[in-house]
């Protein structure tokens, strides 16, 4: 199975990104039309801005009674004729998609939109196997015709221009070059289709779950997703383990927020709810329904009570709409399948702390994504827990130290800070030594040995003399 992440490559193809003028264009205007426009459809909720404080909660709740949650929903879906099963990695999950396809002799799949498959690798799978394997949805069509991995949560071809798939169109379907939208959504439409009518299985993922009614549900904005589980006749589903709600009340606030922070809209175009096959009076529908549960690591969050709160994501991605690191680097950087600050956190605790340490490192801290996110989750606080995992190392994580001399030297700052006396002498010190190697005036433009990081891109401001302390103490004082 190919691995879904090359988060080695973080630093390398965020300077290639940051370079790319054309993928600059396309972030700053995606962060320009979405990014202010979720703050306003969180007030204008019936319920007013708090909402995002109660799905916070009631997410929590979920997370807590998760086993329940699940066995609840398994056996509704049974109930109704569905099948359920229960994976724990990527690979069973796998097993189970190919199982299910040997089982009912597919050729040919239609899929929608899902994170989760691209987290296990499953269009490579399929295709190993020789199964014809379509996307769907526009932006997923154009990345897999063009051999690429999705750049943003919700839209995944956003780092292609309307020419560059023009030219794509033109090379891989055939058709005259075109540069006009419309014209190249009606030449996908067209090929789509065909997929849709030939296809013997529908494989989706899924936006939340109903323990209550035993149901999932998903959205999109162009009705691809309901024809990929209505028209072929076996429907596989995907799910987080975590994407489970109790009640129908609590799915229809958690729902609402969904389409908010998504795209700014009070809810999507296609909302479909499915909780089995098909009746075998009824002309709609497949006869057999299947639905894959996967853990692949959230057990570990779950169990870890600093990280339990990531579960509540409901992968919206407001937090990409307004990050400032995501909309510079853009989402192949991150070299997963979640990128920007979700992705921050969930591929370093999915793929190894040490293997995607860049990931938590690169993020700036300034906490646009807590405010933007739609159920509330405090991404900063875990950002800090990671880089502390990572600096003092974890074994529960197989975290080892990044740097010990970098641990060594902060160890030190933090006893000098915490002893006065000595960090006064300190800085007289490092004040008189600086003259002796920096005699220039003005500001430390190179640091030496493993210091020269930190004046690559920027300059130091000199120890002065004088600390503020006694400057201060010097100022006549007002009357």
């Amino acid at each position: 199975m190919d691995d879904p992440f090359t988060t080695e490559k973080y630093t390398a193809k965020s300077r290639q990104a940051i370079s790319d003028k054309r993928l600059q264009g396309a972030l700053a205007d995606v962060q320009a039309r979405l990014g202010p426009a979720t703050q306003t459809m969180y007030s204008a909720q019936p319920e007013g801005a708090g909402i995002r404080q109660q799905a916070h909660e009631i997410r929590q709740r979920c997370i807590e009674n998760l086993d329940i949650l699940l066995e609840a929903l398994a056996d509704k879906v049974t109930g109704n004729g569905g099948q359920v099963f229960f994976a724990n990695d990527a690979e069973e999950a796998v097993s189970c998609c190919l199982a299910v396809a040997k089982k009912h002799g597919v050729k040919t799949v239609v899929k929608g939109k899902s994170m989760v498959t691209e987290e296990v690798g499953l269009n490579q799978a399929l295709e190993a196997e020789g199964v014809d394997v379509a996307e769907t949805d526009l932006g997923e069509y154009i990345i897999q015709l063009a051999g690429e991995k999705p750049s943003h949560i919700i839209a995944p071809a956003i780092h292609k221009t309307r020419e560059q798939v023009g030219q794509l169109f033109a090379e891989k379907l055939g058709i005259d070059y075109t540069a006009d939208p419309a014209a190249l959504t009606q030449a996908a439409r067209a090929v789509l289709r065909e997929k849709f009518l030939a296809a013997d299985m529908g494989i989706t993922g899924c936006n939340l779950a109903c323990a209550q009614t035993g149901h999932i549900t998903t959205v999109s904005n162009e009705g691809n997703i309901r024809m990929t589980s209505t028209l072929p006749r076996v429907h596989v589903a995907f799910m987080g383990m975590e994407r489970v709600v109790a009640t129908l009340k609590d799915h229809d606030i958690l729902f609402r927020l969904l389409s908010s922070g998504a795209a700014a809209q009070k809810l999507g175009g296609y909302v479909s709810y499915v909780g089995g096959p098909g009746p075998e009076d009824y002309p709609d529908g497949p006869v057999a329904f299947h639905l894959i549960i996967i853990d692949n690591g959230r057990s570990r969050m779950l169990a870890d009570p600093a990280f339990r709160e990531m579960l509540c994501c409901i992968r919206c991605s407001a937090c990409l709409n307004v990050c400032p690191v995501y909309g510079k680097i853009g989402g192949h950087a991150y070299g997963s399948p979640y990128s920007g600050p979700v992705g921050a956190v969930v591929t370093p605790l999915l793929a190894g702390l040490n293997r995607a340490q860049d990931l938590c490192f690169g993020e700036t801290l300034c906490g646009a994504c807590k405010q933007a996110c739609p159920v509330d989750i405090d991404l900063p606080r875990m950002l800090r827990e990671l880089r502390f995992r990572l600096a003092e190392g974890d074994e529960t994580w197989s975290a080892t130290p990044v740097s010990k001399p970098e641990k060594f030297a902060m160890d030190t700052f933090a006893w000098f800070t915490s002893h006065p006396a000595a960090y006064r002498a300190a800085l007289f010190s490092a004040s008189r030594m600086q003259a002796l190697v920096y005699a220039k005036e003005g500001p430390i433009r190179q640091l030496p040995g493993p210091l020269a990081g930190w004046t690559r891109s920027r300059t130091l401001r000199k120890i002065s003399s004088r600390p503020f302390r006694s400057q201060w103490k010097s100022r006549k004082q007002p009357s």
